[in-house]
Formats: structure tokens, sequence, C-alpha cells
């Protein structure tokens, strides 16, 4: 029996998280692009950034609960092993991004959240898609990339990186997980 554990635990430990939900990140893609027209239109700089944490409140909702349902549908389980190793990469880069909005926002330095949210996220993909399934850590990538034009930019185009990353990254990729790795 002690046999059959571990390799049941290393084959466990070997495969990928495959719950990253396609059409939820699409979803998410979507609430992004309504996010950055409307922020386009905000008259402070307090207002976009209320706009854009309303967009991350209802993404993560979106993608808490479309997570949950194809861990569910594909692995019976919600918190495996595989999801844990996941958010431990995941969670840290985001959680950080949290901190910095703080203090970026207390110093009135609205130009750079655009920029380290995409930085910030795109690690916390990386890292976390190291677990997941080789789209997850490109993805990241991508928004690493866009994260750091977005800090060498105009602050007046925030909007459109924070649209083009969370809302079109998401969308892109979230139709090619839909279809490769089911919705």
């Amino acid at each position: 029996m002690d046999n059959l554990s571990f390799i049941r635990d290393t084959m466990e430990r070997a495969s990928a998280f495959t719950a990253v939900p396609g059409w939820g990140g699409m979803a998410m893609g979507l609430s992004a692009v309504i996010g950055a027209f409307v922020s386009g239109r905000a008259t402070s700089p307090r207002a976009w950034v209320v706009t854009w944490l309303g967009v991350a409140a209802i993404a993560s909702a979106i993608g808490v609960v479309t997570m949950t349902a194809k861990a569910r549908r594909e692995e019976g389980a919600v918190l495996t092993s595989k999801a844990r190793r996941f958010f431990l990469g995941y969670l840290p880069p985001v959680a950080v991004g949290g901190l910095l909005t703080l203090v970026l926002v207390r110093h009135e330095l609205y130009g750079a959240l655009a920029g380290t949210w995409l930085l910030l996220y795109g690690t916390g993909l990386v890292t976390g898609g190291a677990f997941s399934v080789r789209v997850v850590p490109i993805m990241g990538a991508c928004f690493i990339l866009l994260g750091a034009v977005a800090l060498f930019t105009p602050p007046s185009l925030a909007s459109f990186w924070m649209g083009l990353g969370f809302g079109g990254l998401h969308l892109v990729f979230g139709f090619l997980i839909a279809r490769r790795y089911g919705g």
C-alpha cells in the first residue's frame, strides 16, 4: 500500500493543473474590455483606480467560479496538490501587486499602476503556470511584455494597455485554453 501511495503521489506531482478556465478567461477578458472603455472616461485618477479594482473583483469572482466548476468536472476536487502548487506560485506576485497598489496610490504615482499590475499578474501566471499547461506561462510572458512596455509609455495610455492585456490576452488565451484543454 505504501508503494501504491508513493506512485500515486508521484504521478499527481508530475501532472499539470488543467483547471485553468478557458471560457471563464474569456469572460474575464470581456469584463476588462468593458473596464478599459469605462476607465478611459474616468474623470480622475482615483476614479480610474476604482474602476479597475471593480473589474479585478468581478474577474476574480468569474475566475474562482469557473475554475472551481472545471476542477470539479475534470478532477473531482478543487484543492488538489496540483491546484495548491499552482496557487503557491500565482498568489505571491498578485499579493505584492495589491501591496504596491496601496503604495503607488498613496504617493499618487498612478501612471505606474497599469505596468505594475500587468507585470505582476504576468509573473503570477508564469510562476503558477509552471505547474499548469504550457499555454499559461506563455500567457504570463505576454503580460510581462505588455507591462514592461506600459511602464515606459505615457500614463494616458494606461486604459489601452489594461484593455489589451487583461482584455485582449484573456480573450485570446482563454479561447486557446477552451479549445485545447476544455472549457
